[in-house]
């Protein structure tokens, strides 16, 4: 029987996150501290999706129909994937490792409840067998992380306030985290706040309706530095009607995914760019204009007034912060309203590797019995440990 006593440990974090571009590996030193955990990220490593891999992830996330045996396959080929992803970081940085926490890939996310079966079942699915990943690397795997959440009411997102509190609650100011993945998602932490005055939701699409139509219109995965962007005209027309849509004036706990901005979204988008006379690169910039006026939008209604004028340092992470065109459009969006745009790497955190981190710690509390949502956040009920660990 494992003691439950805190010890420290070095953990691996491993994401891949709604973009399904690969899989980003975070190791770091976990220690138990007086008050929070102490965390110092050794190293990080990604590693890219095969193309054959890839096309698989999405037409899984996709799917109108599948298999069982499809989807079967794919779970055990994820967690080979996995496996050789974290077994490639450790080797390249020769760290002993006790843990590995396992987000796994989301195939499927519904937060709310919804009729099925003469019941109101709310749902979520990441595939990665933990099993395989455990034996391969001979070390305990900590996974499927959401569903306690869920059980006690909560929408099983977002997981990653909890690390947004650790790392980065200031005794004065107020900090936003803004993470801008497939989905965009922020945590909000007033100054001198605890983990349970904290607000932290989806905002809406990230990067996933700007790479779904770099890849039909220009054949690419996703818009390097912008520069595609950067050569398109914002048709102000097709983006002002999207955010009057029910899902960006909901208040939180709220959660979204490629149920709401996944591939019908991407081709009825663009349609409208289409419609409203754009080019291919006026739809990529008017995608991108979405996703900067959904994250001005959220942080708008939902988070200003909690501030009381004063300044916020709003921090950057995910695949989101490398897009040069994104980042100076939301810069000037949100520094009227006084946020002061860094991105997290600024701060010892690199942006494509905070996710994983996030997961690192969660395996920790899973491991020593400690609570991992954030109810605050989820709209669950009560702090709950998360996820089920799988012994080497």
């Amino acid at each position: 029987m494992r003691s439950a006593k805190k010890r420290a440990m070095i953990v691996a974090g491993v994401m891949s996150g709604t973009s399904a571009d690969g899989i980003d590996v975070a190791l770091a030193k976990i220690t138990a501290s007086a008050g929070k955990p102490k965390i110092k990220l050794l190293a990080h490593h990604a590693v890219s999706y095969s193309p054959v891999l890839r096309r698989a992830v999405l037409a899984a996330m996709d799917a109108k129909q599948t298999s069982t045996a499809e989807l079967a396959r794919l779970n055990w080929r994820l967690g080979m994937a996995y496996a050789e992803a974290v077994r490639a970081a450790v080797e390249k940085h020769s760290v002993k490792l006790d843990l590995v926490g396992c987000h796994g890939q989301t195939v499927y996310h519904q937060a709310k409840a919804a009729p099925y079966v003469g019941r109101a079942v709310a749902c979520t699915w990441q595939l990665g067998e933990p099993a395989l990943i455990a034996a391969e690397l001979c070390v305990p795997v900590v996974s499927n992380f959401r569903p306690a959440d869920m059980a006690t009411g909560g929408q099983g997102a977002p997981l990653v306030p909890l690390l947004d509190y650790v790392l980065f609650a200031d005794p004065k100011r107020m900090r936003v985290l803004q993470n801008i993945g497939g989905i965009g998602n922020l945590t909000a932490i007033p100054g001198g706040g605890t983990a349970s005055d904290l607000i932290a939701f989806d905002t809406g699409p990230g990067n996933m309706v700007i790479d779904a139509l770099m890849e039909r219109l220009f054949q690419k995965k996703y818009d390097r530095d912008g520069r595609v962007a950067a050569r398109g005209q914002v048709l102000d027309g097709v983006v002002k009607p999207i955010l009057r849509e029910s899902y960006f004036s909901r208040r939180p706990p709220k959660s979204a995914g490629r149920e709401q901005f996944g591939a019908a979204f991407a081709a009825d988008f663009m349609r409208a760019c289409e419609k409203a006379g754009g080019g291919p690169s006026d739809a990529v910039a008017t995608a991108t204009e979405l996703t900067v006026e959904s994250i001005a939008v959220a942080y708008e209604r939902f988070v200003r007034l909690l501030n009381n004028g004063k300044p916020v340092d709003y921090i950057v992470s995910g695949g989101g912060a490398r897009n040069t065109t994104l980042m100076k459009m939301l810069r000037d969006r949100l520094d009227p309203m006084g946020c002061r745009v860094a991105v997290s790497d600024a701060m010892g955190v690199p942006s494509q590797a905070k996710e994983a981190v996030a997961f690192a710690l969660l395996a920790w509390q899973t491991w020593h019995r400690l609570p991992g949502n954030v109810p605050a956040a989820t709209g669950a009920r009560r702090a709950v440990v998360l996820g089920e660990i799988c012994y080497g």
